[in-house]
């Protein structure tokens, strides 16, 4: 099996060596990911700009690629130009910090597992709970044990899938659960402080997620139960229901004239 390996915390973060050295059980490992951090970053990429790519060697051996670019770069590359046949699986990760609710539209990590999904590859993002002792071994052999248990399955070409642990999984017998992104909103305050020259500037606070809601099956209620959650994902972003009921609208540009020099 070739696999993909990749992240948005760069090429030297520790969740990235560990789950690349629990990987290969399953297979051949290639790593292409971000030569500086990339967190936050969505799915953006570079077009206005080189790609720059530096090979990375550890104990001797060429480890893999550092991208100055996002991690969705580095999956168009690692697929186009590294990887030594078109890879079967791509895993993004093990990102420091979960990226569950809404929180996946802004994550780099996922969006590079959304990356694989289109080029019809099986692709899965990782992310642990922040924890400056965090144990990213366990994390990573938990990880590929459910990640080995889910490619057996044979998923559709191209299914996403999103992947969080808690940090109290790592210690305890692990819980586990299949269910839906959360939708509620947080995170969204900033703090306002004034930079030595008077002008403003503000700091994102990073605030947590709302308390759980036992009337809500999501990750984030999940999680914060202490389960591993799973959820599949899909980059498709049209909402079907409202996609027929305006076709029923007769909805038309017929009245609209030109408008005349």
């Amino acid at each position: 099996m070739q696999i993909l390996l990749t992240n948005d915390d760069g090429i030297y973060a520790p969740g990235l060596f560990a789950l690349e050295r629990q990987l290969r059980r399953l297979g051949d490992v290639t790593v292409v990911a971000p030569a500086t951090e990339q967190s936050g970053v969505g799915h953006s990429i570079t077009f206005l700009r080189p790609l720059v790519a530096i090979e990375v060697y550890h104990d001797g051996r060429l480890r893999g690629w550092a991208v100055e670019g996002s991690p969705a770069d580095c999956v168009k590359l690692g697929v186009f130009e590294f990887c030594p046949q078109p890879p079967d699986l791509i895993v993004s990760g093990i990102n420091a910090g979960l990226n569950a609710g809404i929180n996946v539209l802004y994550s780099g990590t996922v969006s590079a597992a959304i990356e694989g999904g289109f080029f019809g590859i099986t692709s899965v993002a990782v992310s642990l709970e922040s924890d400056p002792l965090a144990d990213y071994d366990r994390a990573a052999e938990i990880s590929v044990e459910i990640i080995s248990k889910l490619i057996s399955h044979q998923p559709e070409a191209g299914q996403v899938f999103n992947l969080n642990l808690p940090r109290h999984a790592l210690y305890l017998r692990p819980k586990f659960r299949v269910v839906p992104m959360g939708l509620a909103r947080y995170g969204e305050h900033f703090e306002r402080r004034t930079d030595p020259r008077g002008r403003p500037y503000f700091w994102a606070t990073s605030d947590p997620p709302p308390p759980p809601n036992r009337e809500h099956d999501d990750d984030l209620t999940a999680l914060e139960h202490g389960y591993i959650t799973l959820t599949p994902l899909d980059f498709n972003l049209t909402q079907p229901e409202m996609l027929e009921k305006m076709r029923e609208w007769k909805l038309d540009a017929s009245n609209t004239e030109a408008e005349q020099d």
